[in-house]
Parts: C-alpha cells; sequence; structure tokens
C-alpha cells in the first residue's frame, strides 16, 4: 500500500533527516580518535586509517547493492534491515574494542548496514514524493548532511575526552528509536518481478572496494585488481539475462550525463574542500582550531541554503538552481585563487561562496537526477548517483593530494603581487574552476535538450 494522503507523507520527513543525520554521522566521528586509538595499539598512520577506510569501502559498496535490492524487495523491510545490521556492528565494535582487527570488522558490519540509510532514503523520496515536492526534501538533507559532517568530529571529541574512543561505537543505536514508527508508517510493498544477480553484485562489491582502497593507498596492485574487475563486471552486465545494472540506464542520457556532471563537480569541490586547510596551514600558517574558524561560516551557510536550494528547485526549475550554485563556485574558485595569499579572512569570505554554491548545486542535482528514472529504475538509479558522491570525495582528496606532492603546478601564471607564493594552490584552483564551467556546460546542454524533446512529444501527443 502507498501513502493515503500528502499528510501521511510528510509525516515521514522528520525520521527521514534523523535517520540520515546518524548514518552520515559516522563517517568523521571517529576522526579526531584516530591518534589515541594508534597508541592504544601501536599502529602506524596507515594502519589506523583502516578505521575510516573499511567503513568508506563497504559504505560505498552497499550503497549500490541496496539500490538494486530496492528495485526488487520492499523498501520498508531493507530499511529496517540496514538499521538492524548497522546496531549490531556498533555493539560488536564496543564489545570487541580490545581487539583491532576484530573492531574493524565491527567497522565493515556498520558499513553494510549505514548504507542502507542514504541509498533507500532517496529512493524513497524518488517513489512516494511528487517531483514538486522533493526539492525542498532534498535540500533538508544536504542540510543535515552538512551538518552532520561538521559536527561528526566535534561530537567524537566529546565522547573520546569525557568517556573513551570506543564508546562513539555506540551512538548510532539512538537510530533504533526510529524502527517502530518506520515499521508502522512505510508502505509494505510486494515484491517486484526481478532476481538478483548474486555473481554481478560481487563483482561490483570487489570492484568498488578495490578502487576505493587504491585511491587511499595508491598501490599499482589496487589499480591493476580494480581495472581486472571492471572489465570483469562490464562483461557480466552484457551477458547476464538479468544483469545487477542494466546496461539501458545508461543509455538514459540525461540520467548519464547526470551521473558525469556529479561525479567531475563533486570530485572538483571537495577536493577543493581538502586543500584549503592546506593552504591556510602552509601559506598562513594557521592552527587546526584557526582553520576551523576560518572554515566554519561558510558549513554553517549550507545547513542553511539547503531548504532554499530544495524550494528554489521546486519552484524555478532545478537547471536554475544549478546555473546560481555553479555560477557562486567558480567566482570563489577565481576569488580564492588570486587572493589566496591575501588574508584568511579574505579566504574565509570566498569559502562561504564555495559552500553556499556547493549546497545549491548539490540539492539541485539531486533532485534533477531522481526526475531522469522511471519508478523501476529508481532503485538502482539511485544507489548509483549515491555511490558516485562517495567516490568522488576519494578521487578529489587523492588528485589534490597527488598534484601538491608532485609540485606539478609549482609555476607562476597569473602576474598578480597578491600571489607572493603557493603558486599550486592559484594555479589548481583555477584548474577546477575550468572544470566546474565544462561540466556546467553539459549539464545545461543535457537537460535543455532532452527537455526540448519531451516538449515536442507533449505537443505531437497533443496535436
Amino acid at each position: 500500500m502507498a501513502f493515503e494522503s500528502a499528510r501521511d507523507r510528510g509525516k515521514l520527513v522528520p525520521w527521514i533527516i534523523y535517520l540520515i543525520f546518524f548514518a552520515v554521522l559516522n563517517e568523521t566521528v571517529f576522526n579526531v580518535s584516530t591518534p589515541m586509538i594508534a597508541r592504544q595499539f601501536q599502529l602506524t598512520p596507515s594502519g589506523v586509517s583502516w578505521m575510516m577506510t573499511i567503513f568508506m569501502v563497504f559504505f560505498g559498496i552497499g550503497s549500490i547493492i541496496y539500490g538494486r535490492l530496492a528495485d526488487i524487495f520492499s523498501l520498508r523491510t531493507l530499511i529496517l534491515v540496514g538499521i538492524f545490521i548497522y546496531a549490531i556492528g556498533s555493539i560488536l565494535g564496543f564489545m570487541l574494542r580490545f581487539s583491532y582487527p576484530l573492531m574493524i570488522a565491527s567497522r565493515a558490519i556498520q558499513g553494510i548496514g549505514g548504507s542502507a540509510i542514504p541509498a533507500l532514503v532517496f529512493v524513497v523520496i524518488a517513489r512516494y514524493f511528487e517531483p514538486s515536492q522533493r526539492g525542498r526534501i532534498f535540500g533538508l538533507i544536504t542540510s543535515t548532511v552538512s551538518f552532520a559532517i561538521g559536527v561528526g568530529p566535534v561530537l567524537g571529541g566529546l565522547v573520546s575526552g569525557s568517556l573513551h574512543w570506543s564508546y562513539l561505537f555506540l551512538i548510532p543505536l539512538l537510530m533504533l528509536i526510529s524502527v517502530p514508527f518506520l515499521g508502522r508508517e512505510l508502505p509494505r510493498e510486494p515484491r517486484r518481478p526481478g532476481s538478483v544477480d548474486v555473481l554481478g553484485a560481487g563483482l561490483v562489491a570487489m570492484t568498488v572496494g578495490a578502487l576505493i582502497v587504491y585511491l587511499n593507498f595508491s598501490q599499482w596492485y589496487y589499480l591493476a585488481a580494480f581495472l581486472g574487475l571492471l572489465l570483469l563486471f562490464i562483461l557480466r552486465i552484457r551477458t547476464a539475462a538479468d544483469p545487477f545494472i542494466r546496461p539501458s540506464l545508461f543509455k538514459n542520457a540525461q540520467f548519464r550525463n547526470g551521473v558525469v556532471v556529479g561525479f567531475c563537480l563533486f570530485s572538483i569541490i571537495i577536493g577543493i574542500i581538502f586543500l584549503i586547510p592546506l593552504m591556510l596551514s602552509d601559506l598562513h600558517h594557521l592552527t587546526t582550531s584557526q582553520i576551523g574558524l576560518v572554515l566554519f561560516p561558510g558549513a554553517i551557510s549550507s545547513v542553511a541554503f539547503g531548504p532554499i536550494a530544495g524550494a528554489l528547485s521546486d519552484r524555478r526549475g532545478n537547471s536554475f538552481v544549478v546555473a546560481i550554485g555553479l555560477a557562486l563556485l567558480v567566482a570563489s574558485i577565481i576569488f580564492l585563487s588570486v587572493l589566496l595569499s591575501v588574508s584568511a579572512i579574505a579566504v574565509a569570505c570566498a569559502m562561504l561562496l564555495t559552500y553556499v554554491g556547493f549546497s545549491l548545486f548539490q540539492t539541485a542535482m539531486i533532485n534533477a537526477v531522481s526526475q531522469t528514472l522511471r519508478e523501476e529504475e529508481t532503485g538502482i538509479g539511485m544507489g548509483l548517483f549515491n555511490l558516485v558522491g562517495i567516490m568522488s570525495g576519494a578521487v578529489g582528496t587523492a588528485l589534490v593530494g597527488k598534484v601538491l606532492t608532485g609540485r606539478w603546478l609549482d609555476v607562476s601564471i597569473l602576474p598578480l603581487p597578491a600571489i607572493s607564493r603557493g603558486f599550486e594552490y592559484s594555479n589548481l584552483l583555477l584548474a577546477s574552476s575550468v572544470v566546474v564551467i565544462l561540466g556546467g556546460l553539459l549539464y545545461l546542454r543535457s537537460f535543455r535538450s532532452v527537455r526540448e524533446i519531451r516538449h515536442l512529444e507533449q505537443s505531437v501527443s497533443e496535436g
């Protein structure tokens, strides 16, 4: 059964926000506690990084697998299963805190369960809410994600400092509060036609895992494993009777271009957010707390502008909001590239525009992609787009790190006195602005052409 009224759907929104907050929180809540964990278990930096890496590997894998399952099985069942798996991983992590390998296994279980939430919440919105309502809800989700990522290290520091870092495993148990409501209010859907391609799902999992591990550790054999697995996966979806991801999904030009644009621009923006703290430390010699103060206004602004972006998308259309967001991003990136060595205040002002532009773009982009999919494709389509968002973060930070380490762009290009040093930062930002412009043009061209085709089809049908 579906929702009987808009009021019933509206009652679901606060719980969607509640779930998203705790699912995303675990991406960053352990960050500030890694030095304590490293000391306790006598780990190297690369060893302790598995606390975050293993979670992201399984979070990415689960995002697309749950998306495919949502096209066949009940969303209600899958969401509740995901919450319970997340809770089991959390309890195990706390109980097994004496063993680092067992804690890593617990983090993997957390990732498997936690990935169900964003993957399936996107499907819930795309399947049960009218297109005119989605923008506002996606805006609220964007704000919640920004807030959860920002508050994660703060909450992690408070819990670790006052209790013990192992208590961080127990925070996701608060999601269990939502179970009675979700079990009562989410529609009980019948099983849809279709089967699960287990081999294809396994190849997806291994391919995604190999890529995320390569982006974190940059060893050639991880790259070779990724390329080999990707080839096997392509062969599988082209030959299987009911493949895990149907090739026809990629024939949807609007969806395909939306995924490409999302991947490129999310990588660039997240790379910039990773770059700025390094630049502030190198050029302005700021401490960690001072860097946080510089970025704080922008981070908070993204929380406020998510709902605004959603409301604008519903009223004026996604392309309008995407255009404004990209214009703000390009302006802020160029501003940063020219004035990055002037003062930290100038950087703070520019980053305010960056965060606002990103919030507008991200909200409208998610909304736009959700509207390109047929109902039977919403699960795998939104799961794939969610995976792209996760992967883009790893790609963006890895690329920035490699460019700065190799000092490939450490040459003077802009003859401006404001840039007395730090040419590699300025040039990397300029290159990023070019990618943002090209990505924006691809988005606007693709979505405009599809609108024209739909308008022509409507005119023909009416005639």
